[in-house]
């Protein structure tokens, strides 16, 4: 049977002119833009009948230059091929403004827009898009404040504010960046987004989990011996040194998008499906997530990071050799965690997250392995492989289920089969990019697949906590790995002390 069915009726997307803030920088140019064009390539039954695009950066460029550096992104890694014609029309609604780091920037930003909508026949819908740094946030807000072009929530027209993770570089940060905004806008107009939240396979992970009973009855501590989330980066640091080295995994990835997903697999069922009920079930299992205590920062917590190594027959350099990492460096590019989520349904199962970064293959994948069958029957004599589910969010999405079947022949032998989806074989059509869907979901005013306050401050407690730990004891290793592995030998160790294995993708 290959009927769909429908559950919930989309918000309707509004006319609007959206704002790019840092619209000169890579963000810009290799997600909002072919995002952006491919809303209006798909038709008006997908994105709103009309809206316009006005980049707002520091450097200076003529709006010829501008259109013409998108084209050639939109080009590149637009999942649609481009269109002519529909460029054409897009590209009408294209402007750019320098004087980003300008205040009378901000002055000349609100005629431009004013003119836009005026000619565009737009009503006054805004939307700010912030691909800035995080300490750069207070003073654009600020600044947009000054110069009059934030609505207040409830006027005719809407004004709303996109922020990208990460929410500040630590707890005390993060707080300081939602005060501010809160300070200038409605709670309504606030959209921390997460890009993982709009990948397909991480959207099904609720119909997975709620609208199938075999998963359902399932979940929890009766059935499940553990479960593994692993991010995968194959990239090295590349040129995102001034950034990445700062930070490093345990900010850049476990605090947002190796939190989201623990909070999706691991949720109660919301009581509706509107935001509020899906946020606040993903915040409860924040707020029952185990801290990891100072005595078991070494056992329970590894970091290390890359040196040389091979991938696919090239030779790679170390992190420490990478353009622009100073040789004292501290950061690690890889992170390995176990914990637990202390509440009824999850008592007792441990959590183990990995990422990292020149690891073989790029791919992210929740695995759920279940408990072992008794030890009678087929399981007798010896130990059988465990049934397993494998949620693959990137590249090769989709999920299978392991489970034992007989080998056909006289005797009974046994062997894992895999009944396996793959989005790409069983739905025709591509999949919209993460952030068309997140995009579209700003101009609907739909905060479902957006961060709320409160998750993020949860979300930097407990990293923090690891964080502090490894400034404080000087006993706490740094690990390295060899470029073109899954991590080093201590992450292997972390898993195998329980008599567990990691799953690689």
């Amino acid at each position: 049977m290959n009927s769909s069915i429908s559950i919930a009726q989309a918000q309707t997307p509004s006319q609007c002119t959206v704002v790019i803030f840092g619209a000169s920088g890579d963000l810009a140019r290799r997600k909002l833009i072919p995002a952006l064009y491919n809303l209006r390539a798909c038709g008006q039954d997908v994105a709103p009948p009309k809206f316009a695009v006005l980049g707002f950066a520091r450097r200076p460029m003529a709006v010829e230059e501008f259109r013409a550096t998108a084209r050639t992104a939109a080009a590149k890694f637009s999942r649609l091929e481009l269109e002519e014609n529909c460029w054409q029309e897009f590209a009408t609604g294209l402007d750019y403004l320098p004087g980003l780091d300008q205040p009378e920037g901000f002055r000349r930003l609100k005629a431009r827009i004013e003119e836009t909508e005026a000619a565009q026949g737009l009503p006054a819908n805004r939307i700010y898009y912030l691909s800035v740094p995080p300490e750069a946030v207070p003073e654009c807000v600020e600044r947009l404040d000054s110069a009059g072009l934030i609505a207040k929530p409830g006027a005719a027209n809407f004004t709303r504010v996109v922020v990208e993770k990460p929410i500040g570089t630590d707890l005390a940060s993060a707080r300081k960046v939602q005060a501010i905004l809160q300070r200038y806008f409605d709670e309504s107009q606030i959209f921390r987004i997460d890009h993982y939240l709009g990948k397909e396979t991480v959207q099904d992970l609720m119909v997975l989990r709620f609208a199938n009973t075999i998963f359902e009855r399932m979940w929890g501590a009766r059935n499940v011996d553990h479960v593994q989330i692993t991010v995968a980066e194959s990239e090295g640091v590349g040129s995102r040194a001034m950034y990445y080295d700062p930070a490093g995994a345990l900010r850049d990835m476990v605090q947002n998008h190796m939190l989201q997903l623990l909070a999706l697999i691991a949720m109660e069922a919301p009581v509706a499906l509107d935001a509020a009920a899906i946020r606040e079930s993903k915040l409860n299992v924040l707020r029952a997530l185990r801290p990891i205590p100072p005595s078991q920062a070494r056992n329970l917590a590894v970091r290390a990071r890359y040196g040389a190594g091979t991938l696919d027959g090239e030779k790679l350099r170390g992190y420490l050799q990478e353009q622009s990492i100073p040789a004292t460096s501290q950061t690690e590019t890889f992170v390995a965690l176990k914990t637990y989520i202390d509440n009824w349904r999850w008592s007792g199962v441990p959590f183990y997250l990995r990422t990292g970064k020149r690891m073989p293959a790029r791919a992210s994948i929740i695995y759920v392995q279940f408990k072992d069958v008794p030890k009678i029957l087929f399981n007798r004599e010896q130990s059988l492989p465990p049934n397993a589910l494998t949620i693959r969010i990137q590249p090769d999405e989709g999920f299978s289920f392991e489970v034992l079947a007989k080998r056909p022949g006289l005797d009974i032998a046994l062997r894992p089969v895999r009944m396996n989806l793959r989005y790409d074989s069983e739905f025709s059509g591509p999949s919209p990019d993460a952030y068309e869907r997140l995009l579209l979901d700003v101009m609907s005013g739909d905060h479902t697949l957006f961060v709320s306050a409160q998750f993020v401050e949860k979300s930097w407690e407990f990293v923090e906590s690891v964080l502090d730990q490894w400034r404080d004891n000087r006993a706490v290793p740094m690990h390295e790995y060899a470029a073109g592995t899954y991590g080093p030998a201590a992450a292997e160790q972390l898993i195998r002390a329980d008599g567990r294995t990691w799953m690689n993708p």
